[in-house]
């Protein structure tokens, strides 16, 4: 089995080409916000994301600097903080493609690709405009049971699954504890990229209490160390959200020169990163 590449987080960014399908999860489950400033100080241009199921602040920053040309999701949006500024800009100005689908539908076709099936059956969406702009996704007649029609999703296989997670060992097992989303995603994705928090030496798939949360390193492409790597997003028990870094970027975004004035100084050297 080849063995996991760890490398620093430029390096990590540089496995992601322009035109790549990049999964990235939601803010719930570990989003890798340093190295998405390496992609976004690399300019990845072309880049189709999948959010799984929904975006924040790392699709906008991505979007609004110019790396998105689709994204498949069902909602982009700052939470409390308001509308994703970038986001709505791009919608706007028709500069972005946006693939409108559901949680369920996201997650099961995430689910088809781990499985190497090529689609999906999903009940909930006959009717819905959702389906009526989804060429993609059929209906077709149950096999099984005569006037049961039903959807089926065609499988996602994302070029790259990017997230964080709290702990690596040096076999590149990955600990994601209960955030299982993202086992699904390193099992459907072709590449799978990981910031970390630690690199341990201890074998994590020897800890009776932490192997169930593992992704086994036959799953995982590459890790890149990163301390404090979901900032300013919060990250489970770690750390919570910087309430006043995504205030600023949320007032910054508003404007195309504020959210410029915002980004020059998040790609600066030593980025205003309060809990490094």
């Amino acid at each position: 089995m080849p063995r996991v590449a760890f490398c620093d987080l430029p390096s990590l960014a540089a496995m992601i080409p322009p035109g790549a399908s990049v999964a990235l999860p939601s803010e719930n489950s570990g989003v890798a916000m340093a190295a998405t400033r390496e992609l976004v100080r690399r300019a990845v241009r072309h880049l189709r994301v999948v959010c799984v199921p929904v975006g924040g602040l790392q699709v906008d920053i991505m979007i609004g600097a110019g790396l998105v040309d689709t994204v498949e999701t069902s909602a982009i949006t700052l939470g409390e903080h308001g509308t994703a500024p970038r986001f709505a800009a791009a919608l706007r100005e028709k500069q972005i493609r946006v693939v409108d689908a559901t949680c369920p539908a996201i997650h099961a076709a995430l689910q088809a690709g781990q499985k190497g099936i090529p689609f999906i059956p999903l009940r909930g969406l006959i009717g819905t405009d959702v389906l009526a702009n989804r060429p993609d996704w059929k209906v077709i007649d149950n096999p099984f049971q005569p006037d049961d029609p039903i959807v089926v999703l065609p499988a996602l296989r994302p070029d790259v699954a990017l997230f964080h997670a709290p702990l690596a060992d040096r076999e590149g097992n990955v600990f994601i504890g209960r955030w299982r989303e993202l086992l699904t995603l390193a099992h459907a994705a072709r590449q799978t990229l990981i910031t970390v928090e630690e690199i341990t030496e201890r074998d994590l798939m020897a800890e009776v209490d932490l192997s169930p949360g593992v992704i086994p390193a036959l799953y995982v492409t590459s890790i890149a160390l990163a301390r404090h790597g979901a900032w300013p997003l919060r990250f489970g028990d770690h750390y919570p959200l910087d309430q006043d870094a995504v205030e600023s970027y949320a007032a910054a975004a508003r404007t195309e020169a504020g959210f410029r004035s915002w980004v020059g100084g998040w790609l600066s050297p030593q980025p205003t990163q309060a809990l490094a």
